[in-house]
């Protein structure tokens, strides 16, 4: 990710502001002073994001473009604790680290080699899997501030045919840099080799369930993105950054469904995972319209954690918190969001200390909560689909 305009406290709801220090490094979109009342503070962000000096609601994007979303409310299932012990028996931890967090710890900048290399392996990676993924590859060009680089999404969905997507995204490129002083090249372990390899074990943990909500024809598919050119090429602008997600925004846009409408507004949820896989992180929630989604991931780490299925995890300590609140984050969501389309966003804030530094490497990583967070996303992915069967 790329330096942005950042806040200077979280909020906590009671009232109370807990002042975090900040470096250059950190980046959101706070617009609320530390006097307001944080009410007041939250209904002013809860449905505005500020890119530049650009304030943009998602609705009245949305409005705006004539087209009105008929979207099917989400009706998450209460699993069974014994559905929860099974599902989490099927994630394999070992499988997400070596078969695909350390393969993608190579520099992988838009066009590179290690860009397409990294796309080779989540491509043939779903392809073999039992639940029958169709994989596209969203290919374009752009002229940048590096010259005119070529880019790729990952477009992976279980039912092309389902006329509603549920969203699973991350971005697979790292930031360009020139190597430090010890000659290491900047991989981006957290940023964001760990989000794609979570999505990846994700859904091989639940290739088999997939498969039969796909086979009992639900209304609601998964989608995978995974998407290329997040970073800045130069220097963090509109135009320098999110090249994938704002090319493939448009691209679903334009792209019409077999039942009618088009491929965006199939979207009943952007779920975007970023800077994940540094111990303690804090993940808050940005956007009223998916709290409950948020809340449900709070919900889903107490009882995993009371059911001991989590891993070197105080409840003093939990990682999803909803009494914080912190501005909204400029990152892949955006080109989405402007466009109407829910967001959850799960990245750590403040960021972890490695971000942006050749120390973000698999060395830094923790184990148990890149375990963790892989069973939290496991089992809120399995009760938002129903995956009962």
């Amino acid at each position: 990710m790329a330096p942005r305009r950042s806040g200077r406290d979280f909020r906590a709801h009671g009232g109370n502001v807990v002042i975090v220090p900040r470096t250059p490094k950190y980046r959101s979109l706070l617009v609320v002073g530390v006097g307001l009342f944080i009410g007041a503070g939250i209904l002013l962000w809860e449905n505005n994001v500020i890119g530049g000096n650009e304030r943009v609601s998602g609705r009245r994007d949305a409005r705006s473009s004539g087209e009105v979303r008929d979207r099917r409310k989400i009706v998450p299932k209460a699993l069974s604790v014994s559905l929860i012990r099974q599902i989490a028996s099927e994630v394999n931890v070992e499988r997400l680290w070596t078969s695909f967090l350390r393969p993608m710890l190579i520099e992988r900048p838009p066009g590179s080699d290690g860009n397409r290399l990294v796309r080779e392996l989540i491509s043939s990676h779903l392809q073999s899997l039992s639940s029958g993924w169709t994989v596209d590859l969203d290919l374009f060009h752009a002229a940048t501030p590096r010259g005119y680089l070529s880019f790729g999404n990952v477009v992976a969905t279980l039912d092309p045919s389902a006329p509603h997507r549920l969203v699973l995204a991350c971005h697979i490129d790292s930031k360009w840099f020139l190597p430090d002083s010890k000659g290491r090249t900047f991989i981006g372990a957290t940023d964001s080799a760990v989000p794609c390899s979570l999505i990846l074990e994700a859904v091989t943990a639940l290739d088999t369930r997939l498969q039969k909500l796909k086979d009992r024809g639900s209304t609601t598919t998964l989608q995978l993105l995974f998407l290329d050119g997040e970073e800045a090429l130069a220097e963090w602008s509109q135009t320098d950054s999110l090249y994938g997600a704002r090319h493939l925004a448009q691209h679903l846009e334009n792209t019409k469904l077999p039942g009618g409408g088009n491929q965006l507004n199939a979207i009943v949820l952007f779920i975007l995972l970023d800077l994940l896989g540094a111990p303690n992180p804090l993940i808050l929630n940005h956007f009223s319209e998916t709290k409950s989604h948020f809340m449900r991931l709070c919900t889903l780490e107490k009882l995993l954690h009371r059911l001991g299925l989590l891993q070197s995890h105080s409840s003093e300590h939990t990682y999803f918190r909803p009494d914080l609140y912190y501005g909204p984050v400029e990152d892949d969501h955006i080109p989405f969001l402007k466009r109407g389309v829910p967001v959850l966003h799960i990245i750590s804030t403040p960021f972890p200390d490695v971000w942006h530094t050749h120390d973000d490497t698999e060395e830094n990583l923790d184990h148990p909560t890149v375990s963790n967070l892989c069973h939290i996303v496991v089992t809120f992915l399995s009760e938002t689909l129903a995956l009962d069967h």
